[in-house]
């Protein structure tokens, strides 16, 4: 059957049986996974009721729930038309994208030691557009080793993508992609000095240029221990890396161009000193370490970040928080730079018009601003979220280092016992640091998304969904990648994206492992 009919079949499906399922008696919502609850069984100090605002944790909006250990899994399949499949620049291609995924979550808790691990796996079809089969991975895991005053945290997130993970893990909108099994690991990367999942404690692979598959890995080793019952200290040690598996390939030929993904490792460390100064408020003080070597050879740099935190939070309801501090950034690296007469000449990366190139050595000391500020709100039938980041990010593969300003909102809201309201919202602006390891011939890109959609709940496992999202993408140069052009044959400079998705979960009721 071709998949336009099988997007019809789908569609009349997911109507007709939500008009069949609106006429039944009134069904308790389905139970809500458990929120994970660590930490020990005696009362914590208060300093742990509400995690200190340097560490990684974020205190939950969500009622509590009683701590349980359970087993959950989950199948989910979707179909989306997308108007510009590989996000090329210049030409697109429409085409209809298939996928099929299956999800896994287990959380085990014992006395002083708790674990949690997320996994969904499967595959796109993108067969309409000549890419075919794409494989889906990712698997968070969070592990707690907890003790009277404290305690110990060995997290890991690993994902495999055909796409950067920029708005990707909202394909088709913010939680689209994650619907029936949450946003997995998005508790795992929190505050800090280096802010959440979107800056520096993230492997930095967030952008999408065509479909170039990538992995990404990220460890990390958190600890916070208490002082006293107002104070608290907290320090976080990773290792995080990012790969790419293609070269670009021309939106006009098909043929690849000369564009090659930089891959990044990432060592980073953070420390502060958190005081509570009554039950709602938090103030801390952090440093941070980042230090990022990247595939192109000669290209490195290291930051040091120092901030001043103010938090704000009502259990339960609300949690605001504030960063903001000097960064010093070094950057010492060695680029191949196109000559004439000894005067540089512009032209596209790995090309010399004068086939004249020389070893320019770059020892740069730079002092910046670098800060977060981020707000969730919960209502009695609405939850928001918004954030905004500023640091130096490992440049998406696309620089060897760059200075990202990244905003970020959701929301969700109830709309009837059946069905809710979802919302995402994404932008990011990101300006190079170095000379060096460009892979295009641009200093600056853009990138955003915007996407909606409604959730219908049916029965206790079953859960359907419809949604759109609109992607942009634009370089500071006109023609920043060669064999990119437009219809009239001129270089573009930027990429445009409609993807409309409908898809179904099934999530049954959580596996008591008690």
């Amino acid at each position: 059957m071709k998949k336009g009919r099988v997007l019809l079949t789908l569609t009349l499906t997911l109507l007709a049986t939500s008009v069949a399922w609106a006429q039944e008696d009134a069904t308790p919502p389905p139970a809500t996974v458990p929120v994970p609850a660590f930490g020990p069984e005696t009362p914590a100090l208060p300093v742990s009721d509400n995690p200190p605002i340097s560490g990684l944790d974020q205190p939950g909006l969500e009622p509590h729930a009683a701590p349980e250990s359970f087993l959950l899994p989950g199948l989910h399949f979707s179909e989306s038309v997308d108007s510009n499949v590989g996000n090329n620049l210049g030409n697109s291609s429409t085409g209809i994208v298939t996928r099929g995924m299956g999800s896994l979550t287990l959380q085990k808790l014992w006395k002083n030691y708790d674990v949690a691990v997320d996994y969904i796996g499967g595959v796109a079809d993108y067969a309409n557009v000549g890419v075919g089969l794409e494989q889906l991975q990712q698997l968070d895991m969070d592990n707690r080793i907890t003790w009277k005053r404290g305690q110990m945290g060995i997290r890991d997130s690993f994902s495999y993508l055909p796409e950067g993970n920029f708005g990707f893990g909202a394909y088709g909108g913010g939680s689209a992609y994650n619907a029936g099994f949450g946003s997995l690991g998005s508790g795992m990367l929190g505050s800090g000095a280096f802010g959440g999942t979107s800056s520096a404690f993230n492997g930095g692979s967030g952008i999408t240029i065509g479909e170039i598959p990538r992995l990404t890995n990220l460890g990390l080793v958190d600890v916070v221990e208490d002082l006293s019952p107002k104070s608290a200290i907290t320090a976080v040690v990773g290792y995080g890396l990012v790969h790419f598996y293609d070269d670009l390939t021309s939106s006009v030929t098909g043929a690849p161009v000369n564009v090659n993904f930089i891959g990044s490792r990432e060592e980073t460390g953070q420390i502060g000193y958190d005081r509570v100064l009554n039950a709602k408020d938090q103030i801390a003080l952090s440093y941070g370490y980042q230090g990022f070597d990247f595939s192109t050879a000669g290209t490195a740099f290291h930051s040091n970040v120092i901030q001043l935190m103010y938090g704000h939070r009502i259990s339960g309801r609300m949690d605001f928080m504030i960063g903001a501090g000097p960064q010093f950034t070094h950057i010492d690296s060695n680029a191949s730079e196109c000559s004439f007469l000894g005067i540089p000449v512009e032209t596209l990366p790995g090309e010399c018009f004068t086939d004249t190139f020389v070893t320019v050595h770059q020892s740069v000391n730079h002092i910046g601003a670098a800060g977060r500020i981020s707000l969730r709100y919960r209502f009695s039938k609405a939850s928001v979220s918004l954030s905004y980041q500023r640091f130096t990010t490992s440049g998406n593969g696309v620089f060897a280092g760059s200075l990202s300003d990244i905003v970020h909102a959701d929301v969700q809201r109830r709309i009837t016992r059946v069905w809710d309201f979802f919302s995402d919202f994404g932008y990011s602006k990101n300006s190079r640091v170095q000379l060096a390891g460009s892979t295009i011939a641009a200093n600056k890109f853009q990138d955003g998304y915007a996407g909606a959609g409604l959730h219908r709940q049916f029965g206790r496992s079953l859960r359907g969904f419809v949604s759109y999202q609109y992607n942009y993408l634009s370089f500071d140069t006109q023609c920043p990648i060669p064999g990119t052009s437009t219809a009239l044959g001129n270089c573009s400079n930027h990429s445009q994206r409609s993807v409309g998705s409908i898809g179904l979960d099934w999530t049954p009721r959580p596996i008591r492992l008690d």
